[in-house]
C-alpha cells in the first residue's frame, strides 16, 4: 500500500472508528462531504482529486467495516455518470452541487420502464438508497440515461421494507413522466458505454464494502472466542473452532488478494461482476459462520452479527446476484468455444 492509500485508510478509520457500528446517516453524510470523498475519482479538470480506482476501493473497504448508513456508493456512481456526460446542460454547476453535499444517486436495482407513443415514461426505477435525502436520481431508462427530479409531475417515491435496517431503500414510480432534454446524461451508443463504465465501478464498490465488512466481522468473532470461556478455558483453544475460523480467514485473505490484483488491471464488466459475486459470497459465508461461532448470543437478533448478516445478503442481491454472474460467465465461456 502506498503512503497515499495508507493516509486515506487512516483518515477513514479515524473518522469512522471500528467501535461505532452503523453511524448515523446525516452526521456521516456531512462528514463524508467535508472529507472530500465525493471528489475522490472525479477528474482534476472537473475540480476533483483525480485519484485512481484503488483509492476509491480503500475508502469503500474501510467504510464497509462500520456499516455506515450514509450512501457513498450510489452518490459516487451518480457523480461519475454526470461527469462522463457530454449532453447535460450546465454540467459544471451540477458537479459543484454534488461535491458540496447534494445527494444525486444512481439506482442499484434494475428499472422496469416503458416509453409510450406520446414520449412519456411509465414504470418503476428500483433500488434508490436513501431516496428521501435525494433531490434527483440518475436513472437508466432503456435508451437513455437521465436525471429525474423527485418533485417532477408523474414521479412518486415509495420506501420499500428492508430487512437490513442499516440502510433505507426506495423505488421511483413513474406515471406519464416526461424527460427534460436538458437533464439527459447519455443517449444512443453512449448509453452502453456509460453502463459498462458504471458497472465496473459499482461492482468494485460492492466488493470492497463486502470484504471490509467481512474482515471486521471476522475480527470481532475471533476476539469473542478469545474472551469467552467454557470449562474454564477460552473458546479459542478448542480445535474444532480454530479450524473453522482458519478456513474463514483463508477464504477472506484469498478473496482480498484477488480483489486488489483485479482492480489494478483493466477489468471488463463481466470480470468485475464475477468478482462482486465472489466477494459478497465470502461476506455471506463469514456472516453465517460468525453467528454460529458466537453461540447462543449470536442467535439473538440484537447482536451486531445480525447487522453484518443482513447487509451481506442485501449486497449479494444488488446489481446481479451470484446465480446471475455464474450464468453470464458460463454463457461467455460457451460462446468463446
Amino acid at each position: 500500500m502506498t503512503i497515499e492509500l495508507s493516509e486515506l485508510r487512516d483518515a477513514a478509520q479515524k473518522a469512522f472508528p471500528a467501535s461505532q457500528l452503523k453511524p448515523p446517516r446525516d452526521e456521516s453524510w456531512q462528514l463524508i462531504a467535508e472529507m472530500g470523498w465525493l471528489m475522490l475519482d472525479l477528474p482534476e479538470d472537473l475540480g476533483g482529486l483525480g485519484l485512481e480506482r484503488d483509492a476509491v476501493a480503500t475508502i469503500h473497504h474501510e467504510l464497509g467495516r462500520v456499516l455506515p448508513a450514509a450512501p457513498l456508493i450510489p452518490a459516487l456512481l451518480g457523480l461519475q455518470g454526470i461527469a462522463a456526460s457530454s449532453t447535460l446542460v450546465d454540467k459544471t454547476s451540477w458537479i459543484e452541487r454534488i461535491c458540496g453535499g447534494e445527494y444525486i444517486p444512481l439506482h442499484m436495482l434494475p428499472a422496469a420502464v416503458q416509453k409510450q407513443d406520446d414520449g412519456t415514461y411509465h414504470g418503476r426505477v428500483a433500488g434508490v438508497f436513501e431516496g428521501d435525502m435525494a433531490s434527483h436520481i440518475l436513472a437508466e431508462m432503456g435508451d437513455v440515461y437521465t436525471l429525474i427530479p423527485l418533485d417532477a409531475p408523474g414521479v412518486t417515491l415509495h420506501e420499500q421494507p428492508l430487512w437490513d435496517e442499516s440502510r433505507r431503500l426506495f423505488d421511483i414510480e413513474m406515471t406519464g413522466y416526461q424527460i427534460d432534454p436538458s437533464l439527459v446524461i447519455a443517449e444512443g451508443p453512449a448509453v452502453q458505454r456509460l453502463h459498462d463504465s458504471l458497472s465496473i465501478s459499482t461492482h468494485l464498490a460492492l466488493s470492497a464494502d463486502s470484504l471490509g465488512a467481512a474482515g471486521a466481522l471476522l475480527d470481532m468473532t475471533i476476539e469473542y472466542l478469545k474472551t469467552r470461556r467454557q470449562f474454564d478455558r477460552p473458546l479459542a483453544m478448542f480445535q474444532a473452532l480454530k479450524h473453522r475460523v482458519a478456513d474463514l480467514k483463508v477464504k477472506l485473505v484469498a478473496g482480498e488478494a484477488l480483489f486488489w490484483s483485479r482492480i489494478a488491471g483493466d477489468p471488463t464488466p463481466l470480470e468485475m461482476g464475477a468478482l462482486k459475486a465472489h466477494s459478497t459470497s465470502i461476506f455471506r459465508d463469514i456472516a453465517e459462520e460468525s453467528i454460529q461461532l458466537h453461540g447462543g448470543i449470536g442467535l439473538t437478533e440484537e447482536h451486531p452479527c445480525h447487522l453484518f448478516f443482513k447487509r451481506a445478503f442485501l449486497n449479494c442481491q444488488l446489481c446481479g446476484n451470484e446465480d446471475h454472474w455464474d450464468e453470464e460467465a458460463g454463457r461467455r465461456l460457451l460462446d468463446a468455444n
